[in-house]
C-alpha cells in the first residue's frame, strides 16, 4: 500500500501530536529543559574557537572565529540531531506500529519537525551574535529560506532510507555517529571552501551539506548570494535522494510491523 505525499495532509493531526510528543520527551526530567538547544551549538563553538583558531590558525575569511563556526554549527545541529531521532523513529515506536495502520513517514517528519524548534531557538542567539560583532543584514538573508527547503527535503531523504534499513538492520543506529561525525569534518563546518582546492571543490561540493553550509555563511555573514551552480547541484541531489528514499521507505513499509 502507498500513500501519496499530497495524501499526508489528511494526517496532520496526528503529525502534530507525535511532534509535541517528540520535544516533550526530548526534555522531559531535564533541568535546563529547552537550553539546552543553544547549549550545544554553543559549547562546540567554544570549543572549535580554542582548539581550531587559536592553536590551529584555521583561516575564516576574515570572519570573526566564533560566529564563523556557530553559523555553520547551526544548521549542521539541525541535520544531525534530525537525522539521530528521525533515523530509529520507527523501530522506537514499534507497539504503535503493531497496532494500526497510518503512513509510517510520519515518524522521521515528526522528528524533524521536532528537530525545527531547536533550530529556530538556536537562529535566535546567531542573531544575538550578528549584532554583538556588527555583521550587517543585507537583503540576501532571504536566500536563507531556499536554503531551509533544500536541507529539509535532502535530511527527510536520508531519514526515510536510513530509517527504513534500520528496521532490519539495526546496524544502522551505532554507526550512525561515527558516518555524522566523518561527515561533519567533510562538510565546512571546522574550515571554509576556500580552502578545498579548485581542482577538488565540484566534487566536494557533491554534498549537500557542504553546498548549503557555505550558502548560509555566504548570505548572513558575507552578505552575498549562494553560489548558484552548486546550488542547483544540491538541490537536484536532494530531490533525487528524497523521492528515491521515499519510494524506498513506503516499498518496505508494510514489512515494518512484522519486522519491529
Amino acid at each position: 500500500m502507498s500513500i501519496p505525499l499530497s495524501e499526508l495532509s489528511r494526517y496532520r493531526e496526528l503529525l502534530k501530536s507525535i511532534t509535541i510528543r517528540e520535544i516533550k520527551i526530548r526534555y522531559k526530567q531535564s533541568l535546563l529543559g529547552i537550553v539546552w538547544a543553544v547549549l550545544q551549538p554553543l559549547s562546540m563553538m567554544v570549543i572549535f574557537t580554542v582548539v581550531f583558531s587559536r592553536f590551529a590558525k584555521i583561516p575564516s575569511d576574515g570572519i570573526p572565529y566564533p560566529i564563523f563556526s556557530y553559523s555553520a554549527l547551526l544548521p549542521w545541529s539541525f541535520f544531525s540531531n534530525s537525522l539521530s531521532f528521525a533515523i530509529p523513529s520507527v523501530v522506537n515506536n514499534s507497539d504503535l506500529i503493531r497496532k494500526i495502520y497510518f503512513p509510517r513517514e510520519i515518524f522521521p517528519c515528526a522528528s524533524i519537525l521536532a528537530a525545527s524548534v531547536d533550530f529556530a531557538i538556536s537562529a535566535c542567539m546567531f542573531l544575538l551574535m550578528m549584532i554583538y560583532y556588527r555583521i550587517p543584514i543585507t537583503w540576501n538573508i532571504l536566500y536563507v529560506v531556499p536554503l531551509v527547503l533544500i536541507q529539509v527535503i535532502f535530511t527527510l531523504g536520508i531519514s526515510f532510507f536510513a530509517a527504513a534499513v534500520n528496521v532490519r538492520y539495526r546496524d544502522v543506529k551505532y554507526a550512525l555517529p561515527l558516518v555524522l561525525q566523518l561527515w561533519m569534518y567533510a562538510t565546512p563546518v571546522i574550515y571554509s571552501v576556500s580552502i578545498v582546492p579548485a581542482h577538488l571543490r565540484t566534487i566536494y561540493m557533491l554534498n549537500p551539506m557542504a553546498v548549503l553550509i557555505d550558502g548560509y555563511r555566504r548570505a548572513f555573514l558575507l552578505g552575498l548570494p549562494p553560489n548558484f551552480r552548486y546550488l542547483g547541484l544540491a538541490a537536484a541531489v536532494a530531490v533525487i535522494v528524497f523521492f528515491f528514499s521515499y519510494w524506498y521507505f513506503k516499498k518496505e513499509e508494510m514489512t515494518f510491523a512484522d519486522i519491529v
